[in-house]
């Protein structure tokens, strides 16, 4: 590939990533499920392309989710991309399962989750379209109080969705022209 330039399999692989994200997204906001879903495009990208176009993906995802009915999914893309420039960090010809991909999984979340976190209680009070709002609403009642109930539920449901994902994409990875486009990205 020249730098600066797409190819159009680049291109068509974004693409993909980002109805693989809006897809995601948008079954767990129908089964108002405690995690999103809506990062596995993202992470496939970065493993494929590496951490600059692993930035774009959740962007265009956010923006698109935002327009079609979820517009606190616009307020949260740069969490998405800062997953994205993790996950390109991390992940880039890492094809381990097992306790790397947990250990993985867990590398990609804390920046994130962070900066999630942030934007949840200054923005939101606690309160989104994700499923575990509920988590959060209960548990800000106990001593954690909101904030730090925001940021345990944070951890948790973003290292589940993240091990899930990353369980997801290693899969797909394995098949030949997912491979031949990773080992050559």
């Amino acid at each position: 590939m020249n730098k600066g330039k797409m190819a159009a399999a680049e291109i068509c692989l974004i693409a993909l990533a980002i109805c693989i994200n809006y897809a995601g997204g948008q079954l767990a906001l129908l089964l108002r499920l405690p995690i999103y879903l809506d990062s596995m495009g993202t992470i496939l990208i970065a493993c494929i392309y590496g951490p600059v176009t692993g930035l774009l993906t959740p962007l265009i995802s956010g923006m698109l989710m935002a327009l079609t009915g979820d517009i606190y999914s616009l307020y949260f893309a740069p969490v998405g991309m800062i997953l994205g420039l993790t996950a390109g960090i991390v992940l880039r010809n890492n094809s381990s399962f097992g306790w790397k991909l947990v250990l993985s999984a867990f590398l990609i979340t804390i920046p994130g989750t962070v900066v999630s976190s942030i934007i949840n209680a200054v923005l939101f009070g606690g309160v989104t379209s994700s499923g575990s709002t509920v988590l959060v609403q209960a548990l800000s009642h106990t001593p954690l109080g909101l904030t730090g109930s925001i940021f345990a539920v944070q951890i948790l449901t973003d290292f589940l969705d993240r091990v899930i994902s990353l369980y997801a994409v290693m899969a797909v990875l394995r098949v030949p022209v997912f491979r031949a486009n990773w080992n050559n990205g």
